[in-house]
């Protein structure tokens, strides 16, 4: 099963610095269809402007990670940790029991990122983040981890949950695979390009809620980035 969700459809709010654009109800978007995904709670597209960003506010008990698909995010913590996450990179915050920070555009040009929250297994613990460069070319033609709860990635960045955070860029006629699992529950949006998913056709930044699909086939009907999410 795969439900398409065109991009236009989406929610989402225009704050002037802030253009965001809803796959899951958040703030004052509300859709009773639209509360998650499996663990999956948040999916934001968040576009940007130079020189704006996210003032310190809190968050507790959940995985928050930030795909950067343009410019640059600046984060700064409660718990001392600074730093600055560039396009294709990704950073985690993991907020246990608690953490406040703030994300900044500090580019002179606008940040464009994807800002996932999934449901974390245990509640409280101490909070944490992180960061890490994941090249766009060494993804070309595959599917890499780029942040996970199981132990066997140890290459990816750590989450707590049962759930991994992958992308891939493909060419033009390119096709990669992914095991989901027909018990997972995946989403996936393509930052970049046109594609096809068993069949079922994507265009840049549609989301796609996917269960009992045990094997994804993606195409790419253009050259195309794309993030995926597999989660409980």
């Amino acid at each position: 099963m795969i439900d398409r969700r065109i991009f236009n459809s989406l929610g989402g709010a225009n704050h002037g610095w802030l253009d965001a654009k809803h796959h899951f109800s958040f703030a004052s978007y509300y859709d009773s269809a639209r509360m998650g995904w499996g663990d999956i709670r948040v999916w934001n597209d968040d576009t940007i402007a130079a020189g704006t960003g996210f003032p310190p506010h809190p968050h507790a008990n959940m995985e928050i990670i930030t795909y950067v698909r343009e410019g640059a995010i600046t984060h700064q913590d409660s718990l001392g940790n600074i730093g600055r996450t560039e396009a294709g990179d990704v950073q985690v915050m993991s907020a246990g029991s608690g953490v406040r920070h703030s994300e900044y555009n500090r580019e002179s040009g606008t940040t464009r990122i994807f800002q996932i929250w999934i449901e974390p297994k245990t509640r409280g613990g101490p909070p944490s983040w992180g960061a890490k460069p994941f090249p766009r070319g060494e993804r070309s033609g595959r599917f890499v981890t780029l942040a996970s709860g199981f132990a066997e990635d140890d290459d990816a960045l750590p989450i707590r949950t049962d759930a991994r955070v992958v992308a891939a860029t493909l060419r033009a006629g390119e096709t990669a695979e992914y095991a989901l699992g027909a018990d997972r529950h995946g989403y996936l949006v393509p930052a970049l390009g046109t594609i096809e998913v068993n069949g079922t056709r994507l265009e840049t930044r549609d989301g796609a809620a996917i269960a009992d699909e045990a094997v994804l086939r993606v195409t790419a009907i253009e050259d195309a980035e794309i993030v995926l999410v597999d989660a409980a």
